[in-house]
């Protein structure tokens, strides 16, 4: 039996990198998943990956589309007669410099894809699940809504306000929805590699365990943070970062 075993996870940014290794967590373990993202081509890889289209459903468009919210939910739905997870990992970083200087237009689209799709696909799966039979919400933050780190800024401002939101609705949808969190520090996937490639070596220098992470390290926490192990966890974000903030570093 597995830990997800008659269960529907609906996972946002779910074609690659730490959303695809989230949606693959859960389906190892008994899930039937829903994946979102913007490319069909790669979420249809995403489908076969997790075990075709008896086990996985994708549903592609943009993540600050309330269109594709409510489809993404009402699909998963349908198919898979209930959705008991939900993944918030959709995230962009369209801006990579001073907040001083930041151009408000990119500030307005980073907030709209990682906080307020964020908040719409939560409500969109309240409505149509979660307020009458109970689940679990997991927000994929990071460790730069805890830390300052140089040109990250409007990023770190997306993700500082979700870390508040995951709190906001631990409080507001208990008992019968659980909101948790997972803050990554710098993971080896394509949306990071400003922050470590041709340089990883010393990138790694300051986490006590001398490596970066990997999809895989974010996506365990994540299945944890879902499943009945962690029943009595709410509101709580869970750093996934190599020790690097202990070491007093802030991952990039």
């Amino acid at each position: 039996m597995g830990r997800f075993d008659g269960k529907a996870a609906l996972v946002t940014g779910a074609s690659r990198g730490i959303g695809l290794a989230i949606a693959e967590a859960l389906a190892a373990e008994g899930a039937r998943v829903c994946v979102t993202a913007r490319k069909k081509e790669q979420l249809d890889e995403a489908v076969e990956r997790l075990g075709g289209a008896d086990r996985a459903l994708a549903v592609p468009g943009k993540a600050d589309d309330p269109e594709h919210q409510a489809a993404a939910v009402q699909a998963t739905v349908e198919r898979f007669g209930s959705l008991d997870l939900l993944v918030n990992n959709a995230g962009i970083n369209p801006y990579f410099g001073t907040l001083i200087e930041a151009e408000p237009r990119a500030v307005r689209k980073t907030f709209e894809v990682n906080l307020f799709g964020a908040l719409q696909f939560t409500q969109e799966a309240h409505r149509a699940w979660m307020a009458d039979h109970g689940g679990s919400v997991l927000m994929v933050a990071s460790i730069g809504g805890l830390t300052n780190a140089p040109f990250m800024g409007v990023y770190n401002l997306t993700k500082a306000a979700m870390l508040h939101m995951t709190r906001q609705l631990a409080v507001e949808l208990g008992p019968g929805v659980r909101v948790n969190a997972v803050a990554p520090a710098v993971v080896k996937t394509d949306f990071a590699k400003v922050l470590y490639e041709n340089r990883e070596d010393e990138a790694a220098a300051g986490y006590p365990v001398k490596r970066l992470g990997v999809p895989s390290d974010v996506a365990k926490a994540a299945a944890f943070l879902l499943s009945d192990d962690a029943s009595w966890i709410t509101g709580e974000t869970l750093l996934v970062d190599g020790g690097v903030k202990a070491a007093g570093g802030a991952g990039a």
